[in-house]
């Protein structure tokens, strides 16, 4: 009898387990199946380790939480590695296609392939030649006006000097300035660090720049070491520095704090540094009185915008159908705003 009873116990325990086994096959299955039946978000970033982009990429993930499978791929900033990951995710069949160009020239051949395999893409942050996305009635762009960062930082220039006018060391009437572009032939680029000194000095200041424009390339490293050999050369002479991104500038403030400036400490010298995104850790800097002032680029807003257009044109819906977005007058492109920040 203890035997029967045993033997009984060991089958229920068998079936038992064959049931939770069962249970957790068809759990995946159904997983599987509800996977199956989202849209696929294909994601190209520059990349990686770009601060800003990190914002961006992390809103968009968020953002398509249970209403996408995302496939995102990291560029290396590298143009043939991004031309690659294109061609798998055509393979793949995504649904819709989000852009951030390593370089944004070549974005044609990002169109064409694109238009071949009837993929609706979307550029973002780094912005292809118009006339290029308009070859594509399925393509547009998702990013901000370059030129109102450059505008703002301008702005910002002309409300430090009024307030502080022993920023002007040598009391010249002129704002010596450093300046430090992200890469020598993005458009973004160029535009912050043209209209920065064309909007102080329509606000009536006087600029005369210290040495070349050092191009970074947008790294903390590259210009802590430029800065570095600047102020080598010209130290008590720099009374203002503008850079393209706050990595930029954090990494010109390191060079000023190696010698004594932007400590924060009281009574320590200082020179306005300037950036453009808001990150972190230009925040903490300008809490701590080391950096003045920056520009955010609002990079939540940024994923949030990409997750809806790319939604829609997964759907085969028009891109900004009941979205609170609208074109500009390029009718391709979407701005998301900039806005000062000092802190």
């Amino acid at each position: 009898m203890k035997k029967k009873f045993l033997a009984l116990l060991m089958a229920s325990v068998m079936m038992l387990g064959l049931a939770a086994c069962g249970g957790t096959d068809n759990a995946e299955k159904d997983a599987d199946a509800a996977s199956a039946e989202l849209p696929k978000v294909g994601v190209l970033i520059y990349k990686y380790d770009d601060t800003y982009i990190s914002t961006v990429r992390n809103a968009l993930t968020k953002a398509l939480d249970g209403k996408a499978v995302i496939e995102m791929q990291d560029g290396k900033n590298d143009q043939a590695t991004q031309n690659d990951q294109l061609d798998v995710m055509i393979e793949k069949g995504v649904d819709v296609l989000c852009v951030n160009m390593v370089d944004a020239k070549a974005a044609s051949g990002v169109v064409e392939k694109a238009s071949a395999a009837g993929i609706p893409t979307i550029f973002f942050n780094r912005e292809p030649d118009s006339d290029t996305i308009k070859t594509y009635d399925k393509a547009c762009f998702i990013g901000t006006n370059a030129a109102d960062a450059g505008k703002m930082q301008g702005d910002i220039i002309k409300e430090i000097f009024d307030e502080h006018p022993e920023y002007d060391l040598n009391g010249d009437g002129k704002i010596q300035y450093t300046m430090f572009q992200g890469e020598p032939d993005n458009p973004e680029a160029i535009a912050r660090t043209k209209y920065s000194v064309d909007q102080a000095v329509a606000n009536g200041l006087q600029m005369e720049q210290v040495g070349e424009t050092q191009v970074c390339n947008w790294d903390t490293e590259t210009a802590q070491k430029a800065m570095e050999a600047i102020l080598a050369a010209n130290e008590g002479k720099v009374e203002l520095v503008i850079a393209n991104n706050d990595g930029m500038a954090i990494g010109c403030i390191a060079a000023l704090s190696n010698i004594g400036y932007n400590t924060g400490a009281e009574g320590a010298p200082f020179v306005p540094v300037i950036g453009v995104d808001a990150t972190d850790a230009a925040k903490d800097a300008i809490s701590k009185g080391q950096m003045s002032a920056t520009v955010l680029q609002d990079g939540e807003a940024m994923g949030n915008a990409i997750a809806a257009v790319a939604l829609n044109a997964a759907a085969g819906a028009d891109f900004l159908e009941g979205t609170e977005y609208a074109f500009d007058d390029t009718g391709i492109a979407v701005r998301i705003p900039y806005a000062p920040y000092k802190g």
